[in-house]
């Protein structure tokens, strides 16, 4: 009987994946890397076009010796790491230290851990995609190459165990551009003016907002002006002048991206990046579900794309339109995708809909089902229709000045049936039924308040994610270690959600700034990912990026060694007396 051996990254997936495969099939995981570049040296030959110098990672010597048992005894060899460019590297570097020949290589992905999902990868076996591995490559080497010759440098000027890299140094500077705006901010005074009016016919008062006058918006700039207009409108006689009904259509909300799954777990449970990217690791590798087994109850987290799979959208409409009425099932599904999404991935999503969070409730710990059940309600409101608002718009005069009063009521939640996020909670105003251009209104009182600009408010680890994105920053896998270094390195803290620059911290990002500004140009950066993302297409060389790279590099370095000055940092005493 012929035996096969599958090769996963994660020890948790091993169980679920050799439940689905039955006994000729041997299930073992490399627990991430085999081989990288080494810790103690650069690890890339400059000198000989860049190669780069692999080895296998200390201590995992003995995994490797048992995959290469397993692997000789074997038929066919499945490698199935992950379904990004990481993975496809991980891959390519067990096929290496596995000596499996080209002919024996069969790469398999999955974006969901189900039966389906991997029975149809094992028919679908293809060869290494080395375009993937080589924009992974390029990751790395250039990460290696900014990393192992900024850093010492660091440590010389500044202090020992200092690092810089290509997308912590930006993400840096993007925190510390913004600590300087909200220093150099100059607040300006403006007022609002609020007339509660009585309408005949409805029990309480209405509050009307001031808008200008019968020639357009009035800005309320000072207290002496706010004054003038209040004296005005109380001598004035109050009418309506018009009353406008119209409806609102809510659209939908896209299924979860990494980076907008990462923002709404911060904003909505309180989730750092880097938790909510452990809880859904475990979702997506599989949980115990009681009369189940081990299944994978989430697709593959780690994605830019919004597309949803056409079977997904097919069991969706059957689910919603069983549970919640047909006028709930959606129609429209925004497909449109930005540039630089990587290849065949999903929006993340649950693998079976009909796993509502109330089942799998009890299968769960209290966070991965509040991950869980955010993630389920958001993918099945992208699914549903619209929310219908019915809209009324009423300008009030009072002599020459305009106030304006706006309500809205929903005429058919659609969507919100199962999704409310925080903007809606606020948005449901009883809508003024009897009003029309003839009803009668008269003022119950008028009110002036002063209020001041804000400064753009610190970044929040969900915010800069976001600024990060929208930047064309790093990558999904990126955002969550990205933060966590600089938190580390104590370049930033947190308080209450916030991101506040330290001492430290901007002492090093004035350093890049000085000697590295095109390492911490958010454009540069920007421009550097979609080259890797070309690579990945097979439309660059990858080492011709790095041949650009270096020498420029490689001369910064040099110059920023003779050119800068120590800076002395002092080490925080903490309060505690040490024995």
């Amino acid at each position: 009987m012929a035996k096969y051996l599958v090769i996963v990254e994660s020890p948790a997936k091993v169980k679920t994946i050799k439940k689905f495969l039955g006994s000729n099939y041997e299930v073992m995981a490399s627990q991430g890397h085999i081989r990288d570049l080494p810790k103690s040296q650069l690890g890339v030959d400059v000198d000989n076009d860049y190669e780069p110098k692999y080895i296998t990672i200390r201590g995992k010597g003995d995994i490797l010796a048992a995959l290469r048992k397993e692997a000789k005894k074997a038929d066919k060899v499945y490698l199935a790491t992950d379904p990004d460019r990481e993975g496809e590297a991980i891959s390519w570097h067990l096929a290496k230290a596995l000596k499996l020949e080209d002919k024996d290589i069969y790469r398999i992905t999955f974006n969901e851990i189900t039966k389906n999902a991997v029975k149809a990868s094992i028919k679908n076996a293809r060869k290494i995609d080395m375009n993937l591995v080589d924009a992974q490559q390029s990751r790395r080497v250039l990460d290696r190459m900014v990393g192992y010759r900024i850093s010492p440098l660091l440590w010389a000027k500044i202090k020992r165990g200092l690092s810089a890299g290509r997308v912590q140094s930006v993400a840096l500077r993007i925190i510390c551009d913004r600590e300087d705006e909200i220093n150099s901010f100059i607040p300006d005074e403006y007022w609002t003016i609020d007339a509660d009016v009585n309408i005949k016919g409805e029990k309480n008062t209405v509050k009307a907002k001031f808008y200008g006058d019968e020639n357009g918006k009035i800005d309320v700039k000072n207290g002496e002006q706010a004054e003038k207009i209040i004296e005005e409108v109380k001598k004035s006689d109050f009418s309506v002048e018009s009353v406008k009904h119209g409806e609102k259509i809510k659209k939908v909300p896209l299924a979860f991206t990494t980076s907008t799954l990462q923002q709404e777990a911060a904003k909505q449970l309180n989730f750092a990046t880097q938790k909510t990217m452990r809880l859904a690791q475990q979702l997506y590798e599989g949980v115990d579900i009681a009369g189940r087994g081990t299944i994978g109850i989430i697709t593959y987290l780690r994605t830019d794309s919004t597309r949803i799979a056409d079977e997904a959208v097919a069991a969706a409409a059957q689910y919603i339109g069983e549970q919640y009425g047909e006028e709930y099932v959606g129609t429209v599904h925004d497909t449109k995708e930005k540039k630089k999404i990587q290849d065949a991935h999903e929006a993340i999503r649950p693998t079976d809909i009909s796993l509502s969070p109330a089942i799998i409730k009890d299968s769960l710990s209290r966070d991965q089902f509040r991950l869980y059940q955010l993630i389920w309600k958001r993918f099945t409101a992208s699914q549903m229709s619209p929310a219908i608002y019915e809209t009324a718009s009423v300008k009030i005069a009072a002599g020459k000045y305009r106030f304006s009063v706006s309500a809205s009521k929903i005429k058919f939640d659609g969507f919100l049936s199962v999704y409310k996020d925080d903007d809606e909670k606020s948005e449901n105003k009883a809508l003024i039924h009897g009003i029309s251009e003839e009803s009668q209104v008269s003022l119950a009182d008028v009110k002036g308040e002063q209020h001041f600009t804000q400064p753009p408010a610190h970044f929040t680890e969900a915010t800069l994610v976001r600024m990060l994105e929208e930047k064309g920053i790093g990558r999904p896998s990126t955002y969550a270690p990205t933060i966590t270094t600089i938190l580390a390195r104590h370049y930033i803290t947190k308080e209450k959600k916030n991101l506040y620059v330290t001492e430290l911290g901007q002492v090093v990002n004035n350093i890049m700034m000085k000697s590295f500004p095109i390492i911490v140009d958010a454009e540069f950066t920007a421009n550097m990912e979609s080259l890797l993302d070309m690579v990945g297409e097979g439309m660059v060389e990858w080492k011709s990026i790095v041949r650009n790279f270096y020498p420029d590099l490689h001369e910064a370095v040099e110059a920023a060694n003779r050119e800068l000055e120590s800076v002395k940092i002092e080490d925080q005493l903490s309060d505690e007396f040490c024995e």
